[in-house]
């Protein structure tokens, strides 16, 4: 029996024993693995994640029962110290010997700390490993309990960096991010990427300083500072030095392998060092004299080492080494592939920009406008996997590539994720092809996601792919006839509808006893204001409950605009307001410096609020006897009316009143999306209520129900429900077809969508609201009026509660403004400042 000696227990060094484990020759191999750390391997990719559980396990890849299982001996806690090729025998740090047939250094690297004065002092850390974050953790507990506004930098703003800065939100510190380069990810993104994602960050609470090369780190024993230059000095209590990574090549130093000139092992394709019995792996490697610092490359290194020893040598690592990536760092999507930047000489660029979303779409196509070459996504990378595959396969553009990256059209610009050839490669992580993911649902072996993700593995190391596995393995199912079950997340193995009902049935009210009783994982921003909204729609619970769960604009109760303000909107109802109040807005308006505008929906909007005016302003409308207008929320928002009999010589009935009625039972009311109605006095129908979630028209007899309308990119009229009926009937079957809507539809699907999918249509809803068909009514009417008494105002929740008015500071530390909010005149008022290109 031959022995293989594994250096190192990281991700690839797991790895490797994983793939060698499920070769039958295995059992003719003893293997050894040592791993310097005093666990098993874990995954270093979702290291941030451990901020919020501080469960190293969560992390594992694999248990310690799983090596002895495999009769793979696994020895933690202890470094390799020597390697004695001429005796083939490894040396450790506690004087052990052990002897070899074959070698795999798999040592990975360490992060690279500049040598910057003062590095070396207390309250600075590097962002490595497990032990390098529980040693953060603690140390930003004590900086708490003396400062609750203490601050923290992260030098860097690559990859590592910003996942850094999040885990330094996570601590509850103030974050810095300091770059060298003039802009952040410097080796993913140009420059008007970077610049988008800086806003994004910003807006979330992170503050950039880019072009700043640090001269020293402040302080007597612990920092207090950083200073670069004379009068440059950032004043912090803690730093994380996230600056890149240097290869664990010392080993192969001191033992005499070829060595790349700025570090690292040479390797050929078979992963073989200069020495025919050692192999290097991942980022200890120098292969096409480049360090790859992905777990992609590494995994396809493992696999390499493995069938070479093997004696499968026919298996080589390929010449080009694809480095695209597809993260999402602090909820932001960012992903670059092919050749994210190439000179004009080579291809043409087709770039889509939209600085109010923060999305930023750039595609590199060929010169005859044939081949995608490469791209960078910024903010909604849903289509990375579908590009990366075109890419990758040398597929057919459409002749307008600009199609690629436009906004969602009727069908996309793609078509169907199965025109993929079998052989494109989906899962680069674990090397699993299309054809093995259909393969696996269409031979039986398989029958729905987790079936196929258990099987192949595909999606199970950095996840980027899981879309498209998703997509593929649905689009199987279908074309075999089977039922396709859309879920909402990797943490909730159920559609919305079927949570909404197990949280009502379990009577659950936080999200961590919903994650507990139903879910996985922590939860992510797809689920947390998914289960948000439905405890809203349950229990009428407002933000202010949770409001780490929320999206930012429910989070902050106003919507977020494109320089970082908010607009502020009181609700007034049916569009109706006194003289006096009139001059109350006014006041406020002008008290704030805000610029006013009468709505689509017939309400003042204040726009331009610094986040630390919300609460005043707030109290001053609260004083004056407004509320919240739910501008922000995905709830119900207005019920436009027109003057109706009150005034209009033609009103047959009482709009206004009605409108004001309706509004005032629904207000608040959270549901999928959003919410709009409207009552018109008569057919000519001035409050367009037939373009609303739900519209009321007088007509001789009454008022005829219309519902399932709304306007955005695809207008619908509304279907008419029920006719010539009074007010007590359209509020008994307004209340049935709002609570029937919030407890089947999908998530962010309005009305119009909802009840083109209900199978039946409006005839089927008739059957249900007002015959009775499922015998629910009563049931729905009770969840109603049980969400219009527990009613809260939650601008006057929030200012009432001194911990909430907390999170509405610009800075954590400190009252001051944002100084860099810059406006510009408008027609008597103002503007935020254009952005510059």
């Amino acid at each position: 029996m031959k022995t293989i000696i594994v250096v190192g227990n990281g991700m690839v060094g797991y790895k490797f024993c994983e793939k060698f484990a499920t070769q039958s020759q295995s059992k003719d191999f003893k293997i050894i693995v040592f791993g310097e750390e005093p666990r098993p391997a874990y995954d270093r990719v979702h290291l941030s994640e451990f901020f919020e559980n501080q469960d190293a396990k969560a992390l594992e890849m694999a248990p310690a029962e799983w090596y002895k299982e495999n009769d793979i001996d696994l020895i933690v806690d202890e470094r390799v110290s020597d390697i004695q090729r001429t005796t083939k025998t490894i040396i450790t740090a506690k004087n052990r010997v052990f002897n070899y047939d074959y070698l795999v250094l798999a040592t990975g690297s360490s992060a690279f700390v500049p040598p910057i004065k003062g590095v070396e002092k207390e309250g600075v850390f590097v962002y490595r490993t497990i032990e390098d974050l529980e040693g953060m953790l603690a140390y930003a507990a004590n900086l708490k309990e003396k400062n609750p506004n203490a601050r923290a930098a992260v030098l860097g703003g690559g990859l590592l960096g910003l996942e850094a800065g999040k885990a330094v939100m996570d601590m509850g510190l103030e974050p810095h991010i300091v770059e060298f380069a003039p802009k952040l990810m410097p080796r993913q993104l140009d420059a008007r990427s970077s610049k988008v994602l800086q806003l994004k960050l910003e807006s979330i609470g992170l503050n950039i300083h880019l072009s700043k090369a640090t001269n020293q780190i402040l302080g007597d024993d612990a920092i207090t500072g950083m200073e670069f230059g004379e009068d440059d000095v950032l004043d912090v209590e803690m730093l994380v030095v996230s600056a890149g990574i240097r290869p664990r090549d010392e080993l192969g130093k001191t033992c005499g392998l070829e060595m790349g000139v700025r570090g690292g092992i040479v390797v050929d394709n078979k992963m073989k060092t200069s020495d025919e019995n050692i192999f290097a792996i991942g980022e200890v490697a120098l292969y096409n004299q480049m360090i790859y610092g992905l777990v992609a490359p590494g995994y396809d290194m493992a696999g390499v080492a493995v069938d070479q020893i093997l004696g499968k040598t026919e298996t080589l690592m390929p010449a080009e080494i694809d480095m695209s990536t597809k993260l999402k760092l602090i909820g932001v999507d960012v992903a670059s592939f092919g050749e994210p930047f190439m000179p004009a000489s080579k291809g043409h660029s087709v770039i889509f920009e939209n600085k109010t979303q923060h999305l930023y779409k750039r595609i590199n196509v060929s010169l005859d406008g044939k081949s995608l070459l490469g791209g960078i996504l910024v903010g909604d990378a849903s289509d990375y996997n579908m590009l990366h595959q075109v890419f990758l396969n040398g597929m057919a553009i459409p002749e307008d590539a600009a199609q690629l990256i436009l906004p969602a059209t009727e069908g996309g610009a793609f078509g169907s994720a199965l025109d993929l050839p079998d052989e494109a490669q989906i899962c680069s992580c674990e090397n699993v092809s299309k054809g093995q993911i259909c393969g696996a649902i269409k031979d039986g072996s398989c029958e729905d996601l987790a079936g196929v993700i258990s099987s192949t593995k595909a999606s199970t190391s950095c996840g980027g792919c899981k879309p498209m596995v998703t997509d593929l393995v649905n689009e199987t199912l279908k074309s075999l006839g089977k039922t396709v079950k859309n879920v909402i997340c990797e943490h909730f193995e159920y559609s919305r509808q079927e949570l909404y009902g197990i949280i009502k049935a379990k009577k659950l009210t936080t999200f961590n006893e919903v994650l507990d009783a139903t879910g996985t994982g922590h939860g992510c921003e797809t689920c947390k204001p998914l289960v948000s909204s439905i405890f809203a729609s349950l229990y009428n619970d407002t933000p202010n409950k949770e409001d780490v769960t929320q999206d930012t604009n429910d989070k902050f109760l106003a919507n977020i605009q494109r320089n970082g303000t908010y607009s502020v909107v009181p609700r007034i109802a049916g569009g109706e307001v006194t003289p006096e109040d009139l001059i109350v807005l006014g006041q406020i308006g002008s008290k704030y410096n805000l610029y006013t505008k009468i709505t689509g929906g017939a309400r003042i909007d204040f726009f331009g609020a610094e986040l630390n005016d919300l609460p005043a302003i707030w109290k001053e409308l609260i004083d004056a006897g407004f509320e919240s207008g739910h501008a922000y929320g995905k709830s119900l928002r207005t019920v436009k009316s027109c003057v109706g009999s009150t005034w209009c010589r033609y009103g047959l009935d009482e709009s206004i009143s009605f409108a004001i009625e309706l509004e005032n039972r629904y207000k608040g009311l959270r549901s999928p999306h959003k919410i709009k109605g409207g009552v018109s006095g008569c057919i000519r129908e001035c409050a367009e209520a037939r373009g609303k979630d739900f519209g009321i028209i007088a007509v001789e007899g009454g008022w005829n129900l219309y519902v399932g309308g709304n306007g955005g990119a695809t207008p619908r009229h509304a279907q008419l429900l029920a006719e010539k009926i009074d007010n007590e009937t359209v509020i008994k079957y307004l209340d049935r077809y709002l609570i029937y809507y919030i407890q089947t539809a999908a998530p962010l699907m309005r009305t119009a969508a909802w009840l083109d999918k209900l199978e039946g249509g409006i005839e089927q809803l008739k059957k249900v609201v007002i015959e009775d068909s499922l015998n629910i009514v009563d049931d729905l009417e009770k969840e109603m009026q049980f969400l219009v008494d527990a009613y809260e105002c939650e601008w006057k929740q929030a200012i009432a509660n001194e911990e909430t008015k907390k999170r509405f500071h610009h800075f954590v530390n400190s009252d001051d403004r944002d100084d860099n909010l810059v406006f510009v005149p408008l027609r008597d008022q103002k503007m935020p400042e254009l952005w510059k290109n």
